[in-house]
């Protein structure tokens, strides 16, 4: 207990985690605020299925988008061990297999996409409005998903090497111009549903190409070249490609537990469907502003592991799970006293209202309940222990499988409880994987290895 103590009351510590973590916080929340942007224009025209459609046509690409999430997640760990150990090369290498793994990918999810989407409604069963205004708002979102798996990529890269302050850039001028392009193209121009998945795709392309310009800047403070000889053998790729292919099955399997939500929610009617989305932009809040604290983890921890520094590494961690216990106790306060305001900023569509209104007590619970899981996502991909991510997202998703078959016949009562209890199973999961590598000095162990490209 004395260590945490003298842990928490280290000023440098504090100082360290909030430069990288208030910008971080800031540019995040930008995310959310477009969502409840996007459910504030939409829900306020006159049908249930209009907002349901958004709804519906964003997990389905935010599905194959997040799912895609380790092109940051692992760039992440890698630049910031290259950063520790100031190697120019290294993060110019790890900048450039980034950026081709995104453009590749997102071809291959142009050509799976079409069928995916149609699949998906099928098993969703949706009414035929609901179907075609969701087909309309996917196909036209695919036209930003080059753009969106290169920003993922770039803000990696810059997180590694603690900048915070370009992917505040990129974040912010995407988000603030999708949402200036929503109220435009919506409530200005009448284009509805698929105004708002135009927004959003040229606000896609904008922050794409503002992360790639700041690159430069960037690269200046370590100076290098680029190995354009590594890049052609299999040798240099198999590292980062190790590691993606962790988390992105990781990413899969969390990303399939919200689109079965969202397929369960729809079986359950328009109405139930667009109240769920709307609760879920509360989650979505809380937790784009605790992954700023989290990606401050990524970055020091990452850092500490690469320079070999185990008290920065203790320290790090200290640090910030005390603040984000203490920001996750704000959002479940905010979230159970003003609960309804944040509904009915979103919607004036009385028999969504009602629904959402009934399950707030469950959004109330999920910040204290997922904030473990937010925090140990951020250590884990910082020491690029990618694998035991991996295992850890499948042993929760195949123990909440029983308890998600159970609760079925519990209508959306049940789907509340299961998804609480699986975003609480993952950060137990954590937690035990942890704690072993802590007990055997695991974090520092191989750390050579993974940690070059």
């Amino acid at each position: 207990m004395s260590t945490l103590l003298t842990d928490w009351r280290d000023r440098t510590t504090h100082r360290r985690v909030w430069a990288l973590a208030a910008p971080m916080i800031l540019s995040n929340i930008s995310v959310p605020l477009v969502a409840l942007v996007d459910s504030a224009v939409i829900g306020h025209l006159p049908h249930a299925h209009q907002l349901g459609a958004v709804a519906v046509g964003a997990t389905l690409y935010t599905f194959l988008a997040w799912a895609m999430g380790f092109l940051r997640m692992g760039t992440t760990g890698f630049a910031a061990q290259a950063a520790g150990r100031s190697d120019g090369a290294a993060l110019r290498q790890i900048l450039l297999q980034g950026l081709l793994l995104a453009m590749v990918l997102a071809m291959f999810l142009g050509v799976v996409a079409l069928p995916f989407s149609h699949m998906a409604l099928d098993m969703m069963q949706p009414s035929a409005d609901l179907k075609q205004l969701t087909l309309e708002f996917f196909h036209t979102r695919l036209f930003g998903l080059p753009a969106a798996l290169a920003s993922y990529a770039l803000v990696g890269w810059f997180l590694g090497t603690q900048n915070a302050r370009a992917p505040l850039a990129i974040l912010l001028t995407t988000n603030l111009v999708n949402i200036a392009l929503n109220l435009w193209f919506v409530m200005g121009l009448d284009w509805g549903v698929v105004g708002s998945a135009r927004a959003s795709v040229l606000a896609e392309w904008i922050g794409a190409l503002l992360g790639l310009a700041l690159t430069h800047k960037g690269l200046r403070a370590f100076p290098g070249h680029v190995a354009w000889a590594a890049l052609k053998r299999w040798h240099s790729w198999r590292p980062l490609l190790a590691v993606n292919r962790d988390i992105f099955i990781r990413s899969l399997a969390l990303q399939s537990v919200f689109f079965l939500i969202t397929v369960q929610g729809a079986r359950l009617g328009d109405a139930t469907v667009a109240a769920n989305a709307l609760l879920l932009n509360g989650l979505l809040l809380t937790a784009h502003a605790l992954d700023g604290l989290a990606h401050a983890v990524e970055a020091l921890c990452g850092h500490a592991i690469g320079a070999q520094d185990r008290g920065a590494l203790r320290r790090s961690l200290t640090v910030a799970a005390g603040w984000s216990l203490l920001a996750s106790s704000a959002f479940a306060l905010l979230f159970l006293f003003a609960g309804h305001l944040f509904v009915a900023m979103q919607t004036n569509i009385s028999d969504v209202r009602e629904i959402a209104f009934e399950y707030l007590p469950y959004l109330a619970a999920l910040p204290m309940v997922a904030v473990g899981s937010y925090l140990l996502d951020g250590l884990f991909i910082g020491a690029t222990r990618a694998r035991e991510m991996r295992n850890a997202m499948l042993l929760s998703v195949a123990l909440i499988a029983p308890f998600a078959w159970f609760a079925e016949d519990f209508g959306n009562h049940g789907l509340w409880l299961t998804f609480i209890l699986f975003m609480l199973l993952r950060g137990m999961t954590l937690s035990v994987v942890a704690w072993r590598l802590n007990r055997n000095d695991g974090w520092f162990a191989g750390v050579a290895g993974r940690g070059k490209t």
